[in-house]
């Protein structure tokens, strides 16, 4: 039965874990995400490489939710700016999707090692993603979850084409939609207002993602710390609503006026006077050759290496902790005082991380007190850099520790 397809009546048929070890050879982890682990795979027919994810139904309603939904967007489309799926299983424990493999880089990472960057390179990247999206937007999908993050190149070569990945956010339009989700950083004012939705919150993505490969600055932040992040998150929603946004000098200033408009227009806040994915793509900074050939590589690259730096130096205090913790559950005793120092370094990031179920009231509470985000924020990704992909890891590791350790403090995991 090919990608696990259900008829309506019949009865509920699982394929075995041999089904897909007899066809592929999985290797290592190569990275976890929030919702799934993601392997390199080997189709042992042909040999050919292809990415792996996995998600655990134990894990939860949300992971089989997003898996699921994914299957379903990706058996829908085929295009070649969008991650093709290649095969799917459903065990009794496990989704298996099979995708094409990527082996290009992120565009930030692309963007830094150019020698010379200008509009006309940010104009080919903003072609080929509005394309995709455009296509998407004709069987009435919303993607839902565009970014930077979510764009890589195909492979490494010099004129590799841009894929999107990243479709369990993914919905059909069959109405306007209302239960928010995304990033926060990339969300449009509709979204955050709580107002019914739909395609035109992926046009406010791409208009946001435009102007960061321009100036290397994200259009809406917040000069509060950012380790406030009640606050930090309010202020930035406040500024998204009200559409609070400049062209600011110096970065904007060798930056030309058709691209200005295109992003203003992406960004309109009124979504009914917002460009189309198609309109962009018909725009004159798009399709007329209007597009600076100008290198404005040295201001953007800056501003990139300024403002993600932080949320980096944030990401590499987890991934020690993930690393200790791992190096801790290989060793025959369980040392727990090497792990004391690191809580001041996981505060910043704590926030971030899976709040454990409590049986007791007390216990929640405490729990809760120390997890301030409410129920909307929980729904939203609370950082587009790289935190969401170690929460699978950090989960999973905090599920062997609790296996080994024993005692009345064995459901906790000592930081």
């Amino acid at each position: 039965m090919p990608f696990g397809c259900l008829t309506i009546g019949e009865k509920k048929e699982y394929h075995n874990p041999s089904d897909v070890t007899d066809k592929y050879d999985l290797g290592q982890i190569v990275k976890s995400e929030e919702f799934c682990e993601i392997f390199r795979a080997k189709d042992k027919a042909t040999m050919k490489m292809y990415t792996c994810k996995k998600f655990l139904k134990k894990d939860g309603r949300k992971v089989r939710k997003a898996a699921k939904n994914e299957i379903l967007i990706l058996k829908m489309v085929r295009h070649p700016n969008i991650l093709q799926l290649v095969d799917a299983f459903e065990t009794k424990k496990e989704y298996f999707l099979f995708l094409e493999l990527a082996t290009g880089r992120e565009v930030f990472d692309w963007i830094l090692d150019q020698g010379y960057y200008s509009e006309r390179d940010t104009s080919n990247v903003v072609r080929q993603v509005l394309e995709a999206v455009a296509y998407l937007h004709s069987l009435h999908i919303v993607h839902r979850n565009l970014k930077l993050e979510n764009l890589v190149y195909y492979n490494r070569l010099k004129h590799s084409k841009i894929v999107i990945s990243d479709f369990h956010l993914a919905k059909l339009e069959n109405g306007l939609i209302k239960d928010p989700c995304g990033t926060p950083e990339y969300l449009a004012p509709e979204v955050v207002g709580r107002q019914r939705y739909g395609r035109p919150v992926d046009c406010w993505a791409i208009g946001v993602i435009m102007y960061i490969l321009l100036s290397g600055n994200p259009p809406f932040y917040d000069e509060t710390d950012d380790d406030d992040y009640e606050n930090h998150d309010k202020n930035l929603f406040r500024k998204i609503l009200a559409g609070d946004y400049e062209f600011d000098s110096p970065y904007w200033d060798e930056i030309s006026d058709s691209a200005k408009n295109l992003v203003a227009r992406l960004m309109e806040v009124d979504q009914d006077q917002r460009l189309t994915a198609q309109e962009a793509i018909n725009h004159e900074w798009i399709s007329g050759g209007a597009a600076s050939d100008k290198n404005i590589k040295e201001n953007v690259c800056a501003q990139i290496e300024k403002n993600f730096a932080r949320a980096k130096w944030k990401v590499s205090h987890f991934v020690l902790f993930i690393q200790m913790l791992s190096k801790c559950l290989q060793t025959p005793q369980l040392p727990r005082l090497p792990m004391i120092p690191l809580r001041r370094h996981l505060l910043p990031c704590q926030r971030l991380l899976p709040v454990p179920t409590q049986s007791n009231p007390l216990e929640r509470k405490r729990a809760n007190r120390h997890h301030p985000q409410n129920q909307r924020e929980k729904q939203l990704n609370p950082h587009p850099v790289a935190m969401g992909k170690l929460l699978l890891c950090f989960t999973q590791l905090r599920r062997q520790w609790m296996s080994r350790v024993k005692g009345p403090h064995s459901n906790h995991l000592p930081l």
